[in-house]
């Protein structure tokens, strides 16, 4: 579906169904929704199911019923990653006949030896340190070389990519190592895919939590190689737990899923995460819409926002 954007706001929910969405994830597609619906936008749903092993059976069902009950709504129909492949695969094709990717066969544990710091992280793993860089003609020498499958991974001829943040304001856009487009089981990475999509369904703006920051200037840089035009990025500082790290099950059970079996309503929830934002006072209880009037990004804190069941539950 490609959504014509002119001057329109065009934003979107992009939830991956690894598993049960939690309060983090509903304050942040809340404020996803806030930002688009406060400006008579359109809003798309894209579920992002290319992560392989990590998909739970039922999970984009539980997903978009959890939603709905969140009183989200979307505009168009659902988009599913995984029903898009040979869009990714022609990127990446694409990004291949420019020069801007080449053919890698390192595993990870190879990369972690050879770094050159294997101290220094990029955003998935030890930096790249270009063994396969030149080494093969092409994806067919490397298969016959080596006998594996090669993944596709692209130049990083820069330092960094500047970018000035719709929330975090000026990012110095550091980028450190090639990174992966296609992996060696030949699904696309979440980098490309998300940038193909994007594009292609006439995004304008991106709000996600801001430990996807480092993705962006990933991003920039194949938005710049495929000739697209990319969208404005707003990130919003993370949900977390109380010891300081991202929510997640260490935590206890924040799930939608659990609240709902506990009898915890959908406006009780909305008006929890809302208040975490700074948008109503803490035991509000509320619908999405009851916020559009007075929503203002500027008023969410700027930390990370403490996350739990406190206040939620009876007792």
């Amino acid at each position: 579906m490609m959504v014509a954007s002119g001057t329109t706001v065009v934003g979107r929910l992009a939830p991956s169904p690894t598993g049960a969405l939690h309060l983090g994830n509903a304050r942040t597609f809340l404020l996803a929704w806030l930002q688009v619906r406060s400006r008579s936008g359109t809003l798309l749903l894209r579920i992002e199911d290319i992560d392989g092993p990590r998909i739970k059976s039922g999970a984009i069902e539980q997903t978009v019923d959890d939603l709905r009950w969140l009183g989200l709504d979307w505009d168009g129909e659902v988009v599913v990653q995984s029903e898009r492949l040979a869009r990714y695969r022609a990127a990446a094709d694409r990004l291949l006949a420019d020069g801007r990717v080449y053919a890698c066969v390192c595993t990870r544990s190879e990369i972690e030896e050879a770094a050159s710091a294997p101290h220094e992280a990029a955003l998935d793993g030890p930096v790249y340190p270009g063994t396969c860089r030149g080494r093969f003609a092409d994806a067919e020498a490397a298969r016959s070389a080596t006998g594996r499958e090669p993944a596709l991974r692209f130049r990083v001829d820069v330092d960094a990519v500047p970018f000035e943040d719709g929330f975090a304001g000026a990012q110095a856009g550091r980028i450190a190592g090639d990174f992966v487009v296609h992996k060696r089981d030949g699904g696309p990475a979440y980098q490309l895919a998300v940038v193909v999509d994007d594009a292609a369904q006439g995004v304008t703006e991106v709000l996600r939590a801001d430990d996807l920051l480092p993705s962006t200037p990933r991003q920039l840089l194949l938005y710049r190689a495929l000739e697209l035009p990319p969208p404005r990025f707003v990130h919003v500082p993370l949900v977390v737990g109380p010891d300081g790290r991202r929510l997640a099950k260490r935590h206890g059970d924040t799930s939608l899923r659990w609240f709902r079996q506990q009898g915890v309503s959908a406006e009780r929830v909305l008006g929890h995460v809302a208040a975490l934002c700074g948008l109503v006072p803490p035991g509000t209880a509320c619908r999405p819409h009851d916020l559009l009037a007075d929503y203002r990004l500027e008023r969410l804190p700027r930390g990370p926002m403490l996350g739990s069941e406190h206040g939620l539950l009876p007792g």
